[in-house]
């Protein structure tokens, strides 16, 4: 088995990985970078150019996993594309979105390489898009191999819990399987049920590393914290200012909703409209119709009905009056320039009365990062467009991760058992916990922290 790290960065970025199994190739995620701009953004692809490449695999519909497959199929135009039926459901919105997205950028940042693909393009590789339900073993290999004499291999997706349509990938050939955990969750959310990847045996690991930097308190609960975020909420709006949770528009938004939704149903918060993004509005709309096909919690709970929401108008963040109280839940997660996020933090951040509620990761070199790394009354640059701002707003963190924490998937390479893990999706600090942790508690089991663009044979 060869096995290729395609990310461009040591950190988190563009997930993708090239697998040669049996003579059979895969690529499974074709993400991009969330921090670098243009063609710098994609995966290695070039270091595969000469490879037929016979099936490419998507574990989860986020940007850093996804948003690089119309480049990837016009690498390798014979590839068919495997996902689960959940994120079928979702790709084509993703793609089209991330074309409008790029688009702005090259007219208000001037980023002459994009957009990296069209709205034709994205429509006419939608016919070689196929959705499987979980748990289903698929064959994977051309027909025109298989019809050669070529073996076989098949691939199944396990639900990972970390957003809707979410999955792990296992890969198994002739004598050897593969498990790629994609980003995976293990513990339940507000919305979605933790991970089932009980049963999961391979040879070798690709696992992420996201919270292997971050040691969770003993005394820490999930519920504790959103207990803490709701008290922070109904206090922000009694003494008269709005809210500002910046999220993504799949998964974080749903679950914060879903938490507001319940929260308001028990009494515990006031009901009032709930400001949204368009793109979080259809993805809310497509977490309530595929309800029935999700492995969830509050099965019955249609955020569209249980929440006025109200989508914001392009350019009405920047000119929304803030006089009386309001909650937002938001796009862009990081704050990202020309972003609803963006904006309406840029109005609140000097005033008292408002907060800005944190909900996930924040790199630390984004806007958001900035502003939740900032003290109490410091002046800050923000953005390049937005300047300096001081803060005097209520900013806090709240621990709702959609990932995995390090415990969880520590244990977790117990049960699985390989003979050899790849460590990925995670920055250095957190490979290296990774990385003793598993030479001390299993010192059989062979560990590689694959660098951008190396091949590894196992």
């Amino acid at each position: 088995m060869r096995i290729i790290n395609l990310n461009p960065d040591t950190a988190i970025g563009a997930s993708a990985w090239f697998v040669d199994l049996d003579g059979n190739r895969l690529l499974m995620d074709a993400g991009t970078h969330p921090k670098l701009e243009g063609r710098a953004s994609l995966p290695l692809y070039k270091l595969i150019a000469d490879e037929e490449v016979d099936a490419i695999a998507i574990t989860h519909c986020h940007h850093d996993h996804v948003g690089s497959l119309p480049v990837a199929i016009r690498h390798f135009p014979k590839a068919h594309v495997l996902l689960t039926e959940l994120s079928y459901f979702i790709v084509e919105r993703v793609l089209h979105n991330s074309v409008n997205v790029m688009v702005r950028q090259r007219d208000e940042m001037g980023v002459k390489d994009y957009p990296l693909y069209s709205h034709d393009e994205v429509d006419d590789i939608a016919a070689l898009f196929q959705g499987y339900k979980y748990n289903r073993q698929v064959e994977w290999a051309s027909y025109q191999k298989t019809r050669a004499g070529f073996s076989s291999p098949t691939l199944e997706f396990y639900d990972a819990g970390h957003a809707l349509g979410s999955a792990g990938i296992l890969v198994c050939g002739d004598d050897q399987s593969l498990f790629y955990t994609g980003d995976v969750c293990f513990h339940d959310q507000t919305i979605l049920k933790a991970a089932r990847f009980e049963d999961v045996r391979a040879d070798v690991l690709i696992m992420e590393t996201t919270r292997g930097n971050k040691e969770v308190p003993p005394d820490f609960s999930r519920q504790s914290e959103m207990d803490r975020l709701a008290t922070a909420i109904d206090a922000a709006l009694k003494r008269g200012g709005s809210v500002l949770i910046p999220v993504f528009a799949l998964g974080r938004t749903q679950e914060i909703l879903a938490m507001l939704a319940l929260e308001m149903r028990a009494g515990k918060l006031t009901r009032q409209p709930i400001f949204i993004g368009g793109l979080g509005r259809v993805f809310t709309e497509i977490y309530d119709l595929e309800a029935h096909r999700s492995h969830r919690q509050h099965q019955n709970l249609r955020l569209t009905q249980a929440l006025n929401l109200v989508v914001l108008e392009k350019g009405q963040a920047e000119n929304m009056k803030l006089t009386s109280p309001k909650i937002f839940v938001v796009t862009a997660g990081m704050m990202s320039e020309h972003t609803a996020a963006h904006d309406l933090a840029l109005r609140m951040t000097g005033d008292e009365r408002h907060s800005i509620f944190f909900v996930g990761y924040a790199d630390p070199d984004t806007a958001g990062g900035r502003l939740k790394a900032a003290k109490p009354g410091e002046t800050f640059l923000f953005s390049p467009s937005g300047g300096e701002v001081t803060r005097n707003c209520d900013v806090q963190d709240f621990d709702l991760t959609a990932h995995a924490n390090r415990t969880d998937l520590l244990d977790f390479v117990g049960q699985v058992e390989p003979r050899t893990i790849l460590l990925g999706h995670g920055e250095p600090e957190s490979k290296k916990w990774f990385e003793d942790q598993i030479h001390s508690k299993y010192p059989k089991i062979k560990v590689i922290n694959p660098e951008p663009g190396q091949s590894v044979v196992v």
